[in-house]
């Protein structure tokens, strides 16, 4: 069975890649990932505030900086409060491609069109194969306009494209006003590929000792719904790579993020929960279900179910806000 498939021109044994996460920290973690048999893996990412600390290297510009948006206090660290720099980041980058054998992915994470994104040319140097472009932004200035912060990202990724010959996929987030249209946007100025979507982690509230709680809370399969209702309303449409990334936990959740137009699947979550294993184990339930039901290839099965090809396309759209509404039934309530 040929489970193989391109992702950002990138040819991959199967879709399933070791999304951004704490294990490509460390090379032997990272390394039993790649022997479990991950087709690609995605460092964890090089922060904005990282590069901009090493490079002003006066505390002072942090402490100037430090509380003038809500957000502040928490998105530009003090010194310190990273593990690695950039130089480390890039050295790790470095011997994690010398020992995997497969494609490794850089990320950088980041919110303004300045100097920090020369690190795309180092992250290329430094040997990744692909860039993926972490737009992590939490707009809370009433002031700035949607269109605003979507032409920001659009022209950082232009000023990357100019910087860089790798690919570049941007992870995205689904809170866009009409993402179809930012993503053809972002498509025209040279973006090779898209991650749906960023997992916003929230902070929580200790109401007895009245502070604020930053959990890492691993996803559930529920996310996934709603990264497979935009896979299928853009793969019709773009000619880039699609990756979907969030709420991947078993086999069918595989199944139906590449029959929705996804090109790889990033796990994390699933990974972290069960270890390496995961990935030989669904790989092999992979190849099983598609002998089973007779298809010849995991290419047969992409984008099968996206907006285009699927029997029911009305279900992506509005048809089926209005039908999950009515047809809950008071018989289903339990008092």
């Amino acid at each position: 069975m040929d489970l193989s498939t391109t992702y950002l021109g990138l040819k991959l044994k199967h879709p399933i890649i070791m999304g951004a996460s704490p294990l490509t920290q460390d090379i032997d973690k990272a390394k039993q990932v790649a022997d479990a048999g991950a087709a690609a893996i995605v460092m964890h990412s090089l922060f904005e505030e990282q590069i901009l600390l090493e490079q002003s290297a006066q505390q002072a510009h942090v402490e100037a900086h430090e509380n003038t948006q809500a957000e502040a206090t928490d998105f530009v660290p003090k010194p310190g409060a990273y593990s690695v720099g950039p130089d480390e980041y890039l050295e790790s980058l470095s011997k994690l491609k010398a020992a995997v054998g497969i494609p490794v992915i850089g990320s950088l994470n980041g919110v303004t069109n300045s100097g920090w994104l020369d690190y795309a040319k180092r992250i290329q140097q430094a040997g990744a194969d692909a860039l993926e472009l972490n737009v992590y932004s939490i707009p809370t200035n009433p002031k700035e306009a949607g269109t605003t912060l979507e032409s920001r990202i659009i022209e950082m990724v232009r000023t990357i494209k100019h910087k860089i010959t790798i690919p570049i996929s941007v992870k995205l987030s689904p809170f866009y006003t009409s993402p179809a249209n930012f993503v053809a946007q972002l498509e025209h100025v040279g973006a090779n590929g898209f991650t749906i979507f960023n997992r916003f982690y929230q902070p929580d509230i200790d109401v007895e000792k009245l502070e604020v709680n930053h959990a890492l809370e691993l996803s559930t399969p529920t996310e996934l719904l709603m990264r497979l209702r935009w896979l299928a309303v853009l793969s019709p449409t773009v000619r880039a790579s699609l990756a979907v990334t969030g709420g991947v936990h078993s086999v069918g959740d595989v199944l139906k993020s590449v029959m929705a137009g996804a090109h790889a699947v990033q796990v994390v979550s699933a990974i972290l929960k069960q270890g390496p294993s995961w990935i030989k184990q669904t790989v092999a339930e992979l190849e099983q279900w598609l002998v089973t039901h007779e298809y010849e290839s995991l290419n047969q099965a992409l984008g099968s179910m996206n907006l285009s090809r699927c029997p029911e396309p009305a279900a992506y759209e509005r048809a089926n806000y209005m039908r999950v509404l009515s047809g809950f039934s008071r018989s289903n309530l339990k008092w």
